[in-house]
């Protein structure tokens, strides 16, 4: 082990964003909520089941690209919407339209309580990086590189690889690998000497999917178990865990 406590070995650590790096998977999940609750209420009336932005937000929304967490959760309801297209308004009932909803929303709460990024997550990559070891952000968001800004981090990481870049290079999102082979591959680093470091369940997945060197959950609401039933070889609450010499 490093005094990083990671796996000999370890060349490169690969970094989802929201959650791992910033404050910013709550304020997702209340704008998933907000928006699948109002296209509920239209939909069933007064009696409609609430989004859960704990149960419903972790397995079928969190980590995944957005229109296919709007799948995904409708699916779970036993609901299916045209997929309809990229730039439908946010008013329109299709996937698409609805995830474009959402995006507004999610920027709306962005601006207005700006975005943070966790103390002991910006001490370990400035660990990583005094270590030599690559880094790279590999985030389903298409809103990446404007939450590095703000959150001041963006020079922390050498390779991106967001919704964004995603999109142009047609990489599937997780809990498919892809995107995290892609970074490696960028940084020229295979996965066996890659470390991958999600919240989500669907980004477990994507990293055992992809045999990575070490994959390591972030436990910040409380769900180790399915951390480690999912992929992860190490659970923390904090990556600052991962520093040896943290008092």
């Amino acid at each position: 082990m490093t005094k990083l406590c990671l796996p000999d070995g370890i060349r490169a650590c690969l970094f989802d964003l929201d959650g791992v790096l910033t404050r910013t998977a709550v304020v997702h999940a209340a704008a998933w909520k907000q928006m699948f609750d109002e296209y509920l209420r239209r939909r069933d009336g007064p009696s409609f089941r609430p989004f859960d932005s704990g149960r419903d937000y972790d397995e079928y929304v969190d980590g995944r690209p957005r229109a296919d967490g709007v799948r995904t959760f409708l699916a779970s309801r036993g609901i299916e919407l045209p997929d309809g297209e990229p730039d439908d308004p946010p008013d329109r009932d299709t996937v698409h339209g609805l995830g474009n909803r959402k995006n507004i929303l999610v920027l709306e709460k962005i601006r207005k309580e700006g975005v943070e990024a966790y103390p002991g997550s910006v001490r370990f990559v400035e660990a990583v990086r005094a270590e030599g070891l690559r880094t790279a952000v590999v985030s389903s968001s298409a809103n990446c590189r404007d939450v590095l800004i703000a959150a001041g981090i963006e020079h922390l990481f050498e390779v991106r690889i967001d919704g964004v870049v995603a999109a142009e290079r047609k990489l599937p999102g997780k809990p498919h690998p892809d995107t995290f082979l892609e970074a490696g591959q960028e940084l020229a680093v295979g996965p066996e000497a890659a470390a991958v470091f999600e919240d989500a369940l669907a980004g477990m997945e994507a990293g055992r999917s992809g045999h990575f060197g070490c994959v390591v959950g972030v436990d910040r609401v409380g769900q180790a178990d399915a951390l480690r039933a999912h992929g992860a070889d190490i659970v923390v609450k904090d990556l600052a865990e991962l520093l040896e010499d943290d008092s």
